[in-house]
């Protein structure tokens, strides 16, 4: 006789079907923050090795730790994936790791920024002479573009009062006061007191906020700064259906894979909020990548089954998602319907020609999960469906 479903999978679905500080449980989040960062599955790089290959040394400056260190990197790796690497060689803590980021100084003429975390490393360019490159590990603020900045003037500014003032002008849609605070040259990375929330990402789940958004842009915020539960603006958008400020944010040159404390994207969080799907299409078709899984190994696939979000699962699946893929109890985007009794979207994934004969780790199909769950009529439907009724789609990708 076949073996019941494995248990977890009701707490696992559960624990991500309100995704909030409060899921976060047992540690602090400065812990859980630490435990999402892991190294790249690439071998390590040794600064011995053939000069030739596809890597770079750089010289990685730490100012809050006072460190520097030389490291080889691989070119073909993301920001995002550097900036894992680097913290995973930290023998000391630094607070609030996330809105950490690499800098490039002032060169050539050419002003210093913070390098965008999904963009691959070879893309900026790297000194034509042998020196060594050099970059900065810091804590993500304003880069000012005045030649001579007063820092003592700005930092009046950031009073807690002021700070205070700059969220609530921006709750209250106050775009000629946030653009007057901007050019006194305050800075809007920071997190508010009482919300945890940053500028961008306060804005980012509001109605109308795309004027406030490009203001915030231009005066220095950071479209990858996250909020203390970890997120950036791109995923508060996208969990409030906001498929204008999406776009807006998107136009400004955000990435769609920017990752929160949990590395999840907001094309993850879309497929597990459901609603309308117009912010999922969005993010797919602007690239957004469909390889993202959670610790447990849930896909986008299995958590818009396990909601029974069928928009989501439809485009997901036009756009290459793989319905086969299986979680880290074995279980596919089928089992997940069966398991939840989620017909609809059964009937998505068998017309769109997922294999119902796929075992999870407890060597079960989805029909017999759907036995064992009580889904009778469900896995009636399953054990009948045939392979001339399924319609292949010709994915975009």
């Amino acid at each position: 006789m076949p073996r019941s479903p494995t248990s977890s999978e009701d707490e696992m679905a559960q624990s991500f079907s309100d995704y909030s500080d409060e899921s976060i449980s047992g540690s602090s989040k400065e812990d859980t923050i630490y435990e999402t960062i892991r190294v790249p599955a690439e071998r390590p790089l040794s600064l011995m090795e053939d000069t030739q290959s596809n890597t770079v040394v750089i010289r990685v400056i730490i100012p809050d730790l006072q460190q520097t260190k030389c490291m080889r990197f691989d070119v073909d790796l993301t920001v995002w994936a550097v900036k894992q690497q680097i913290l995973c060689t930290l023998s000391q803590s630094l607070k609030d790791v996330l809105n950490y980021g690499l800098f490039q100084p002032a060169i050539n003429g050419r002003d210093g920024k913070f390098l965008d975390e999904e963009r691959l490393l070879s893309e900026y360019p790297q000194p034509t002479s042998k020196s060594i490159p050099t970059l900065e590990f810091r804590y993500k603020s304003r880069v000012y573009k005045q030649p001579s900045v007063d820092e003592k003037q700005i930092a009046k500014l950031h009073t807690k009062a002021n700070l205070r003032k700059f969220m609530d002008y921006i709750q209250n849609h106050q775009s000629e006061k946030i653009s007057k605070m901007l050019d006194k040259g305050l800075d809007p990375n920071y997190h508010d007191s009482e919300t945890g929330e940053t500028p961008l990402t306060s804005a980012a789940h509001l109605e109308n906020m795309a004027d406030i958004i490009k203001v915030l842009k231009n005066g220095g915020a950071h479209l990858d700064f996250r909020a203390k539960d970890g997120m950036t603006a791109l995923h508060r958008a996208a969990r409030a259906n906001n498929k204008y400020t999406l776009m807006t944010l998107l136009e400004l040159g955000a990435s769609p894979d920017y990752k929160d404390s949990r590395g999840l994207s907001a094309l993850y969080h879309t497929a597990m909020v459901g609603g309308e799907s117009g912010c999922c299409e969005l993010l797919l078709h602007e690239h957004a990548s469909i390889t993202c899984q959670d610790e447990n190994g849930w896909h986008e696939v299995h958590q818009a089954c396990r909601h029974g979000h069928v928009q989501h699962l439809e485009h997901l699946l036009f756009y290459g998602a793989d319905m086969s893929a299986q979680n880290a109890s074995g279980n596919t985007a089928m089992h997940i319907c069966a398991l939840y009794n989620q017909d609809k979207c059964a009937r998505v994934l068998l017309v769109r020609g997922a294999d119902k004969e796929v075992k999870n780790y407890n060597s079960q199909t989805p029909f017999q999960v759907a036995i064992i769950a009580g889904n009778f009529e469900l896995a009636e439907l399953i054990k009948n469906h045939r392979e001339s009724d399924v319609e292949l789609l010709n994915s975009t990708r």
